[in-house]
């Protein structure tokens, strides 16, 4: 049975594609589950431009995303954290921290988009990437600062 899939499915193709399948499968599971259509010639045409917007909104992403990059490469984040003896911080700067040094300047930036390779766990300056889009990253710079 050949469908049109509506949607990205992992192992079977993007969105658009025409995919032979089992009968089974797409009688029970893709068409019912509105993952996926019959081939035919109006449903072609109806993927066709459902694949037409998304491609529009992926570039209006995309053109938001840059204009935060920038906005986020200008910011210099400043966060301060207790030291005891040899400099040595208690606790660690984490993603989460970040996120919310983000809200106090005004960006809402979620903290599963600060890639932290590890926590922070040291004074000084750190060059953090954002990942703001699967095209886009920003990087950002964050002071560690003895409190």
């Amino acid at each position: 049975m050949k469908v049109i899939l509506k949607e990205e499915i992992k192992g079977l193709g993007k969105m658009g594609d025409i995919v032979n399948v089992a009968d089974g499968y797409g009688r029970n599971y893709l068409i019912p589950s509105k993952k996926a259509v019959e081939t035919t010639t109006e449903n072609i045409r109806m993927v066709e431009r459902e694949k037409k917007k998304a491609d529009e909104v992926l570039k209006q992403g995309l053109h938001e995303a840059e204009e935060l990059s920038k906005r986020v490469a200008e910011i210099s984040l400043t966060i301060s954290r207790q030291v005891g003896e040899g400099e040595k911080m208690f606790g660690s700067v984490t993603s989460a921290d970040i996120a919310e040094a983000f809200a106090t300047e005004g960006l809402n930036i979620d903290k599963k988009q600060i890639h932290l390779e590890k926590p922070i766990k040291e004074l000084g300056l750190f060059h953090v990437p954002v990942r703001l889009h699967p095209e886009v990253t920003a990087d950002l710079k964050v002071w560690v600062v003895k409190a």
